[in-house]
């Protein structure tokens, strides 16, 4: 089958390898790049199956651009609410593709260990089930793929778990140890599935691998970008200073902003996503951890 990669950043690159392996994988970016198989926008956009891994705060203005929709089949591979609107994803989406041509890929995945074949579990969430069962074919033999309905929930939990993931990395930065980590996750993951229950997600999107299982992997380690992200808010590092030392998008801070939006339109209680916000915007990490302690 041949497929399509758009966005050829350490996500797009490590699933266009790992859709090669039974696959014809083309890949394609905003600016070239000197990549086997690397070609237009244009060419790309003929591939009868499409993965899109372009950054969530950049895909209404990709759409409008680039996008010319042809009847493919897509893979949307971001994760995040876009800050300026508060949309989720698929509510973008739904402006330029059909439900029926439309997934969405979660669970816990970092990059490098995909380009490494090493064993992964991953969801394809659609609420068109053939076209689920389709991308899982796809998969190599080290991706086990699972197929759910809740694109909602499986869109929040991918979303949201890069803010825990932040606070997290501020957590392991300010040195408050491993039962301080535990509690913040778990109470992460209780806010996340909160948030889920508000837009109608289902609770079980947020105990399997698109909740629990991304969150665990994204807040415990530095190989998460938004992990790093809170490492140097903890080391008292501006947020340009920090994007600058990551050289990368960390799709935690767009969506921080977009929680603290929606969560002051729609009055939700949304503790440890405004404390991120809060640290972003220049708050002392000390003063946030004393006012989630207090409340």
């Amino acid at each position: 089958m041949k497929i399509g990669v758009i966005g050829a950043g350490k996500w797009g690159m490590a699933l266009a390898f790992a859709f090669s392996q039974k696959n014809d994988v083309l890949i394609s970016s905003r600016t070239h790049r000197d990549l086997e198989n690397f070609v237009s926008m244009k060419e790309i956009l003929e591939c009868e199956y499409l993965i899109i891994t372009v950054p969530a705060q950049e895909v209404s203005k990709w759409l409008k651009e680039y996008f010319v929709f042809k009847n493919q089949k897509i893979l949307v591979a971001s994760k995040g609410i876009e800050a300026s609107s508060g949309k989720f994803l698929n509510e973008i989406y739904e402006s330029y593709v059909p439900h029926a041509n439309i997934a969405y890929l979660s669970g816990p995945s970092f990059a490098t260990e995909v380009m490494q074949s090493l064993p992964t579990a991953l969801v394809v969430n659609s609420t068109n089930e053939e076209l689920s069962h389709t991308f899982t074919s796809f998969l190599p033999s080290f991706i086990k793929g699972y197929t759910s309905s809740d694109v909602v929930g499986a869109e929040i939990s991918g979303a949201y778990k890069n803010v825990i993931a932040i606070a997290a990395g501020i957590c392991e930065g300010l040195g408050l140890g491993k039962n301080a980590a535990a509690a913040l996750i778990s109470r992460g993951l209780v806010e996340m599935q909160r948030f889920g229950s508000f837009y109608g997600a289902k609770d079980e999107s947020f105990v399997g691998l698109s909740g629990a299982g991304d969150l665990f992997l994204t807040a415990s380690s530095k190989m998460s970008r938004n992990f790093r992200v809170g490492l140097g808010l903890a080391c008292g590092k501006s947020q340009q200073e920090i994007l600058d030392d990551l050289g990368e998008v960390a799709e935690g801070i767009g969506t921080a902003y977009a929680l603290h939006e929606i969560s002051s339109q729609k009055n939700l209680y949304l503790p440890i996503a405004k404390e991120v916000y809060n640290m972003l915007e220049g708050k002392n990490p000390m003063e946030s951890l004393e006012d989630l302690l207090s409340n």
